[in-house]
């Protein structure tokens, strides 16, 4: 009986470290695969940044290219839509869709083309232990004076098995929680007017405050 035991038991510490290491090599091929994808982007970045002030739409068709396949903004916006999210009609999910998309483009493009000679490191990604569909990877922007700024991407694995990304936390401060928050403030001033609310969204997207959100991701 004693065999038994220490069988079965050697048996279960076996398959839990092959479990880990199988986990330890899905988070690098993860960590790699975020790697080839923003780097994608810094190289796209730097190719059209003479493109922002010349033609911004043309910028904005460019980034939303490249973007297109390795961030979910259809679901960061009903994130960021909450509850009120079960309101709206299919149509006017899908214009708040690409305001939200576009608000987040006019809000940051002319930040990041400034922002000359910046490198961005992937540092690790993480499988989260109760979800092996979703992960947190970690990120540093590195700018040319040297300064590092602290970047989490928030992951998931669709039905397709593919990883996209469904949040960003920027030194701390969740941007995805901060417009959820700004968004349930503009429901409740225009008193439950889902659609008034998504036609102002691109002005309101410009006045978030993202100097203090708790992450929470």
């Amino acid at each position: 009986m004693v065999a038994l035991t220490q069988r079965l038991f050697l048996a279960l510490v076996l398959m839990a470290a092959a479990a880990v290491q199988a986990q330890a090599g899905q988070a690098e091929e993860l960590r790699e695969y975020v790697d080839v994808n923003t780097q994608k982007l810094v190289e796209r970045l730097n190719e059209e940044r003479g493109l922002y002030e010349k033609d911004p739409e043309a910028f904005y068709q460019s980034m939303n290219e490249a973007l297109t396949d390795f961030v979910d903004f259809r679901r960061i916006a009903a994130r960021v839509m909450g509850r009120y999210a079960r309101q709206t009609t299919p149509e006017q999910r899908d214009e708040f869709v690409e305001k939200f998309k576009r608000s987040l483009f006019d809000s940051y493009a002319k930040a990041l083309v400034d922002a000359e000679d910046f490198q961005i490191r992937v540092r690790e990604a993480t499988i989260l232990p109760r979800d092996e569909n979703r992960a947190s990877v970690d990120l540093e922007v590195i700018s040319s004076s040297g300064n590092r700024y602290p970047v989490v991407y928030s992951m998931y694995r669709n039905g397709e098995g593919q990883w996209l990304m469904e949040n960003v936390i920027v030194e701390g401060v969740n941007i995805g929680l901060a417009f959820r928050d700004r968004f349930s403030q503009e429901m409740e001033q225009n008193r439950g007017q889902i659609q008034v609310v998504i036609d102002g969204w691109t002005d309101t997207a410009k006045t978030v405050d993202l100097g203090g959100e708790e992450d929470q991701s």
